[in-house]
């Protein structure tokens, strides 16, 4: 019992610093374009994104319930051996989360989690224990559709957007006024992904206490403890800011205007709150990369790079079978070696975050030098910077140079009549007498 309760307890510190992580990788997907925009500072920013994440957290436990309730079958897997599982799958998710981190790329948390627990469970118990229903219908088909959706959602707003606003065509930046709303728009994308990721690592918890007879089945709902503990982990990862993923996705938006901004923020808040209500559990990093190219398609002049919008896909395609690998390995130690497995597996995911964490000292990201380079991911919109004149400008231009036209032919007009008044002699007086 000992033991059992020596596994659960490190289950539940793994999945809080995956929560950690999770936090701060994520915070990019809400604050990076209304940093870039100059929409909010770099620190008001992630304080605003923390906050929100620690309410949403609060509002939603449909995600934690298919973590928890649907895509591991609990009941056919042993008390003993299923603790020992969920803790590879987290080592699997966290060294993922770390090692994307350290290079600067948004990849999928949420994949991470799932590909770790999905591999961990492979190898420690077998294909029966994986509901692929439920991995099909709630993880992989709402990865393929929800970037689409969230895309299309942009690509139409940002058309209205700029629609709307057609008076403002003339002008260098009139649109600035979104810059206002892309405060509220980021807020709420931030608030949405409290409701979708934080429920992730609640529902890791909760299924490690069902599995142990902590917690009865047929509750799936979290803990209030967990909920607070969850919530406010994944606020103070948020509060870390994640500078070097932000500077992937700050840096290669600046040129981004703020109307795409909104739209694409909007965009993605629509899709994370309505997946979080229906228990969908996906990527935000996904969706808001999905907004972003779909609010690049919306604004003329706008060109995608789909060469490296391809790159960033192959990336999201990794995740899975990468955490998955590392979240096998791991359980295939505990199953050779048993409780000797858990602390070896301890003792290698402590030096690996160590290790990870000392490297990235050596080019150290802050708020203060965040936006200095342009990473891979940041690059999928370009926006010329002489974009073909819009409907209304060429309409105007059309209208100037006749109006310009019509002038210069009046004068063309007033030159030819003067200069045949003056060749015209006047007239003699007195009825031409002499």
């Amino acid at each position: 019992m000992e033991t059992a309760t020596l596994i659960i307890v490190l289950v539940i510190v793994l999945a809080l610093f995956f929560d950690f992580t999770n936090g701060f990788h994520d915070t990019a997907n809400a604050m990076a374009t209304p940093i870039a925009t100059g929409a909010l500072k770099p620190k008001t920013a992630v304080l605003l994104a923390a906050v929100l994440n620690l309410v949403g957290a609060f509002l939603s436990t449909e995600v934690a319930k298919t973590i928890s309730g649907g895509m591991i079958r609990e009941d056919e897997i042993s008390a003993t051996v299923f603790p020992a599982i969920i803790f590879a799958g987290l080592i699997g998710a966290i060294t993922w989360n770390m090692l994307t981190w350290l290079l600067g790329l948004p990849s999928s948390s949420s994949h991470a989690l799932f590909g770790g627990l999905i591999g961990a469970t492979l190898v420690g118990v077998g294909f029966m224990a994986i509901d692929f229903s439920v991995v099909m219908s709630k993880v992989i088909l709402p990865a393929l559709i929800a970037p689409l959706t969230a895309g299309i959602i942009a690509f139409t707003v940002t058309k209205l957007a700029y629609a709307i606003t057609r008076r403002y065509d003339s002008k260098a930046d009139g649109r600035s006024g979104f810059r206002f709303g892309q405060i509220f728009t980021s807020s709420l994308v931030a608030l949405a992904h409290g409701t979708n990721d934080a429920q992730k690592t609640m529902g890791v918890i909760t299924l490690a206490l069902i599995t142990v007879g902590w917690q009865s089945p047929e509750q799936a709902d979290p803990q209030t403890w967990v909920i607070f503990a969850c919530a406010i982990t994944i606020a103070l990862g948020t509060y870390m800011g994640g500078w070097r993923i932000i500077r992937t996705l700050g840096k290669g938006l600046t040129e981004v205007k703020p109307a795409q901004g909104f739209a694409a923020e909007s965009s993605t808040a629509a899709t994370i709150l309505a997946s979080s209500a229906l228990g969908f559990a996906l990527s935000t990093t996904q969706v808001a990369s999905g907004s972003v190219i779909g609010s690049g398609l919306g604004r003329r002049g706008s060109q995608v790079r789909w060469r490296t919008a391809g790159r960033i896909m192959i990336g999201w395609i990794l995740t899975l079978p990468a955490a998955g690998g590392v979240g096998a390995l791991a359980a295939l130690i505990v199953v050779w070696l048993g409780f000797w497995g858990i602390v070896i597996d301890t003792v290698l995911a402590v030096v690996i975050v160590l290790a990870l964490f000392l490297r990235s000292r050596r080019d150290q990201v802050t708020a203060a030098n965040a936006m200095s380079e342009v990473a891979e991911s940041g690059r999928a919109v370009k926006v010329k910077r002489n974009p073909p004149p819009t409907r209304r400008q060429r309409a105007i231009a059309r209208e100037e140079a006749r109006r310009a036209a019509a002038e210069k032919s009046a004068v063309k007009r007033a030159e030819k009549a003067a200069k045949a008044a003056e060749r015209t002699p006047p007239a003699p007086e007195n009825g031409g007498e002499r």
